[in-house]
This record gives structure tokens, sequence and C-alpha cells, in this order.
């Protein structure tokens, strides 16, 4: 992998509209839903659609709750600088690039694939604490860290 160097605000603020996109995207959804519920006849011949729509809102209200969670996270996430991997960590390894934050999970960025992964998730938890140099093994994918911004 390329070594490069990555501004960790601009890739904060990336990640920061993305989440906050998705939830303007979902906002939209969930109030269209909402009209689209209230307009349908009351009458038992649409009884099968409300509840349709019914169950789409409480989907996009339960997407709106973990993006909002997401937004929450993301306060916590520090550009401090570090010698090694923890929260607010952009961690480059030979075969790909993690954002400790929120688990967004893979988007572009300058265009480059890089991955916004969770503290608590399995790849972050084996990561936390090492250092430049450092390698571990997950699903039987060898990695070593290059870079720790």
């Amino acid at each position: 992998m390329q070594k490069t160097s990555y501004n960790k605000t601009d890739l904060r603020n990336f990640v920061n509209d993305s989440i906050n996109g998705k939830i303007k995207t979902l906002d939209f959804y969930l109030n269209f839903s909402l009209e689209a519920s209230r307009e349908i006849k009351k009458t038992s011949k649409y009884d099968s659609i409300r509840e349709e729509i019914q169950e789409e809102i409480y989907h996009l209200d339960k997407q709106m709750v973990s993006l909002k969670s997401m937004q929450t996270q993301m306060r916590k996430v520090l550009n401090t600088a570090s010698n090694i991997v923890k929260l607010g960590s952009l961690v480059i390894t030979n075969k790909a690039r993690f954002y400790i934050s929120v688990s967004l999970g893979e988007f572009f960025f300058e265009n480059d694939r890089f991955y916004a992964i969770s503290p608590e998730s399995p790849m972050a938890q084996i990561m936390t604490g090492k250092k430049v140099g450092d390698d571990f093994t997950l699903n039987n994918i060898h990695q070593e860290i290059v870079e720790i911004i």
C-alpha cells in the first residue's frame, strides 16, 4: 500500500458530512412515508398498505436512531496525534486504511478506499494499543501497521 499523507481533520469532517447526509435523506423518506400514511383512506380495503407503511416507518426510525447515535459518537472522536492505535486513529496497514470512529463501513476519500470502523469492532479491538511496525492477523488475513495518523 502506497504511503500517503492524509488530513485527519478533513477525514473527520467527511465522515460527519456523510452521516449528516444520510440523516437528511432518511428524514426525507420518513416524512414522505408519514405523509403517505395520512393520505391512505381509512377503510379495511387499505389496511395492508397502511401496515406496510407503518412497518417501513418503524425501520426508518430504527435507522435514524442508529445515525443519531453515530453523530453523538463522532463528538468523542478527537484528532489528537498518537503513536498507538486508539479511538480517532487513522491506521494505514499494508492492506487497508481504517478510521477508528464509527461503524460507517467502506467509503472513498481523496480517491482512496477507507473503512470507518467502530472501536468495538473486532478489527479495532485487535489493533488498539499497537504501534507502527506491529502486525496482526484477523480472519486469516495478516496485516502490518505502516502508519498511524
